[in-house]
């Protein structure tokens, strides 16, 4: 990570950023020719490689989370597919302007401004919507204050612990950090606690439901610095319903059908075998279909191997057990046959 030293190093941060900042003010001034009067007085003498209170404390960054969806939650993959809206919000004093209206501007003009380098810790992908331009919105207000928003999609990676799976509840986080910028340069703070975060409330997911979710604010401590971090937690729980009707029926019913076989009369023999071999193929069959959405299904025990080990005893023993009452009618049969034999 890269952080700001002092000295000659913040000198030289000076120096460079001023000559860049005579090149850029050209292609703001050629921008400018169509950007109103305040917007021309705002960027004239903007240096947009300095944070705001440069010389004077760390800038104070408050986020809050709209989330759109939840798309995909990935077991395999250990992450989660999400579309959100991430706004923030802090004071550049050379921003201040006088009026009493805010001034919104186009998302493209974000790129003359000093923003906020955060990223998403644990993303794997990411990308900006774009359609029919970038989701981007900036607003200033007459005291400094600006606002900005974006529209992001993002992979996030979630460690899942499946030991209870299906019965199970996973918790997974969406952290915050500033790229470059240490706790002596940038504060981040959601802006109203935990109700920084909307629209879980009206998500509806496939297999999981929201139970609880809550916000959090730390610091990343990394051998360059302590940076600023956010963190959202939220928790799912799996809906059972699913597994309930295509798991746990289904496989009760196969016990109880390989149990038929105890009123067959013991010289059907195909009928009997028939009902045996059947049933332990169609067992074997949901136990391996029960593991296919799962990662790495022989690393760990889960509740439902559990069950499933279970039934399949119980369908296994009915058609060994057949075998052992055919095998012992066989000896009692021939033994009783020699018994009676005339001398």
């Amino acid at each position: 990570m890269v952080h700001f030293g002092s000295g000659g190093t913040m000198f030289s941060i000076l120096l460079i950023s001023r000559l860049l900042e005579g090149s850029m003010f050209n292609a703001e001034v050629k921008e400018g020719e169509i950007l109103p009067p305040t917007i021309q007085r705002l960027m004239k003498g903007y240096n947009k490689y300095l944070r705001p209170f440069f010389d004077n404390g760390p800038v104070t960054v408050g986020m809050s989370l709209d989330i759109a969806s939840i798309d995909t939650i990935s077991e395999i993959n250990m992450d989660y597919t999400a579309t959100i809206f991430l706004r923030q919000r802090w004071t550049d004093e050379r921003l201040v302007f006088e009026g009493n209206k805010s001034l919104s501007l186009d998302g493209r003009l974000v790129e003359l401004l000093w923003v906020p380098d955060t990223f998403i810790v644990d993303s794997k992908k990411s990308f900006l919507h774009d359609i029919t331009v970038e989701n981007r919105l900036i607003r200033i207000f007459p005291n400094g204050t600006v606002l900005y928003a974006l529209r992001i999609t993002t992979t996030v990676a979630c460690n899942m612990d499946l030991t209870k799976y299906p019965m199970d509840k996973q918790t997974c986080t969406l952290q915050l950090e500033s790229w470059g910028y240490n706790i002596n340069d940038v504060m981040f703070y959601w802006t109203r606690g935990n109700e920084s975060v909307s629209g879980l409330d009206t998500l509806q997911l496939a297999q999981y439901t929201v139970e609880d979710h809550y916000t959090s604010v730390s610091e990343a401590v990394y051998e360059t610095g302590n940076y600023p971090k956010l963190v959202f937690h939220f928790e799912l729980k799996r809906s059972i319903l699913y597994f309930i009707l295509e798991t746990y029926v289904p496989s009760s019913l196969l016990v109880v059908l390989s149990w038929v076989s105890f009123w067959i009369s013991l010289s059907s023999v195909p009928a009997r075998i028939c009902i045996g071999v059947t049933t332990v193929l169609t067992m074997t069959t949901l136990m391996m279909g029960a593991r296919t959405s799962l990662p790495n299904a022989n690393c760990f025990i889960k509740a439902i191997d559990v069950y499933l080990g279970i039934c399949f005893s119980f369908i296994f023993g009915a058609l060994i057990e057949y075998a052992v009452a055919h095998f012992c009618t066989l000896t009692y049969t021939d033994t009783h046959i020699l018994m009676v034999r005339p001398c």
